[in-house]
């Protein structure tokens, strides 16, 4: 999987200011949205929203990485959040988070596209050297760079 393909450089935010959860989400669907991917903000933004009340999306290590699908995503897309404040998640581990993924698949491919994107991201953020070269992007060109060796 060429996790690259599916980010746009109108969804990356590195730094993204805001510290609360809600705001950030919806930045990063202006960003898909930007980027040709969501065509129907609002109704991207309630399936992310839904998801999230069914459990955190927070999965440590302070990553978060939030995820919907819905019709009005019209093509997988993909963005990227560093933020220059931590922001509460809910984590799973209890930590604040200082990067977030956001996955939108349309709502007709979203069983294999979206595990699939899912299990790729999760597996290098078990690496602690991945993460910490993560946290550690400045520019979308370097948030690339690692993220072509998914």
């Amino acid at each position: 999987m060429n996790i690259n393909s599916l980010l746009d450089d109108q969804s990356i935010f590195i730094p993204l200011a805001s510290n609360d959860k809600n705001t950030i989400i919806s930045d990063m669907i202006d960003g898909l949205v930007s980027s040709g991917s969501v065509t129907d903000k609002e109704a991207y933004m309630n399936a992310v929203l839904t998801r999230e009340s069914t459990g955190s999306t927070g999965i440590g290590f302070s990553v978060a990485i939030p995820h919907g699908k819905s019709p009005g995503v019209v093509k997988p897309g993909l963005a990227f959040a560093k933020l220059s404040t931590q922001a509460d998640w809910q984590s799973l581990d209890g930590e604040p988070v200082k990067v977030v993924f956001m996955i939108a698949v349309p709502e007709a491919a979203a069983g294999n596209e979206h595990l699939q994107i899912l299990i790729a991201l999760s597996r290098k953020l078990i690496d602690s050297d991945f993460r910490e070269q993560l946290m550690a992007v400045e520019q979308p060109e370097e948030l690339k760079s690692l993220l072509a060796k998914i």
